[in-house]
């Protein structure tokens, strides 16, 4: 059943009365939290970009949870890259309540089966768990929702061409997931099926985390999603999230080029200046609001990515579409894809 079903008055109807509750829940249960709220002012909200937004650095300089220590199930650390981390602190109910709603996205475009898997990167990221990284955990996440795994990458980080080929042979005339990083994906999955001749038409390809180091061989989605449909691979679906709003990812639609809100989230642009909401095709900077984030205050957050709506009520799925623009100049590079290297 998807998850990508309310118009923007609907959704607006359904997120407003919840995320008022939030609000008043974290109040009462997170000390930091009530005392930035009364130090604004906030009162009351009649729609959802009324509501008071934390910035998502404080996740990194402030402790930010909503739940006594004796039931804090999990606690999710950030991808950032100079030290500083997000500390997310989860009871049992809100990771069982990510772990759901994650699911229930995928699904949207993955079907409720888990499909045969293959893994544009490399096992030995999972092997050091002292310095496990972002990308590991990213891994690691995806992986639940598929079977079968094969790696495509070897231990070095090269290609297994027999590797996808065995994959392809056993697993290529039905549906199968392909899961990496954007930059991974295009570095070695489209160039080794140009050049191999390899079959992806039955893929259905999810990837997430943009160019990070490789910024100066970054191409447009459009050139991306054209390149790969050359291999076959013509169900791609990027993705936005982030860990201080675990479970909650945005999706790119079936048509390509814009990311869709689940039912349970929204986002918002906000002028830089003045902090007012901007209308479809103005950039600026990007709220993500959610209703999982029960455990600590994280339901609306105001990010350091800028982004821009392109449209309301007009596409693939309902509610905005939207694309992320990139980081906010001086805004520290998150870690999701580490830094690439390669196997000199």
């Amino acid at each position: 059943m998807s998850v990508f079903t309310l118009s923007q008055p609907a959704r607006e109807k359904v997120l407003l009365p919840a995320l008022v509750d939030l609000v008043a829940h974290h109040r009462e249960r997170c000390a930091p939290y009530d005392r930035i709220l009364a130090a604004g002012g906030f009162t009351s909200a009649a729609s959802v970009a009324d509501l008071p937004w934390l910035p998502v650095r404080l996740f990194k300089t402030l402790e930010l949870k909503s739940i006594p220590d004796d039931e804090v199930f999990k606690v999710l650390t950030s991808s950032g890259t100079t030290g500083d981390v997000s500390r997310i602190h989860l009871d049992r109910a809100a990771a069982a309540a990510q772990t759901r709603q994650l699911g229930a996205t995928l699904q949207t475009v993955l079907g409720p089966k888990r499909l045969p898997m293959l893994i544009v990167d490399t096992r030995s990221i999972l092997k050091d768990r002292r310095s496990f990284s972002a990308r590991g955990a990213g891994v690691l996440g995806m992986a639940t929702f598929g079977r079968d795994h094969v790696w495509a990458l070897d231990e070095e980080g090269t290609v297994d061409v027999e590797g996808i080929r065995g994959f392809l042979a056993e697993h290529g005339d039905r549906p199968f997931l392909v899961f990496g990083f954007t930059y991974l994906v295009w570095l070695h999955l489209y160039e080794t099926a140009q050049a191999h001749g390899l079959d992806l038409g039955n893929g259905i390809l999810i990837h997430s985390g943009g160019w990070k180091k490789l910024i100066d061989q970054a191409v447009s989605p459009e050139e991306f999603r054209e390149r790969l449909g050359r291999a076959g691979l013509t169900r791609i679906h990027n993705f936005y999230g982030m860990v201080e709003q675990i479970g909650t990812i945005f999706l790119e639609g079936p048509d390509g080029g814009s990311l869709y809100c689940p039912d349970f989230a929204d986002v918002v642009v906000r002028d830089p200046e003045t902090w007012a909401e901007l209308p479809p095709g103005e950039p600026g900077l990007l709220e993500v609001v959610s209703t999982l984030p029960t455990s600590y205050p994280g339901h609306v957050l105001l990010t350091e990515d800028l982004g821009v709506v392109h449209g309301i009520d007009d596409g693939a799925w309902p509610g905005k579409r939207f694309s992320v623009l990139g980081r906010l100049p001086r805004a520290e590079a998150r870690g999701c894809s580490d830094t690439y290297r390669s196997a000199a």
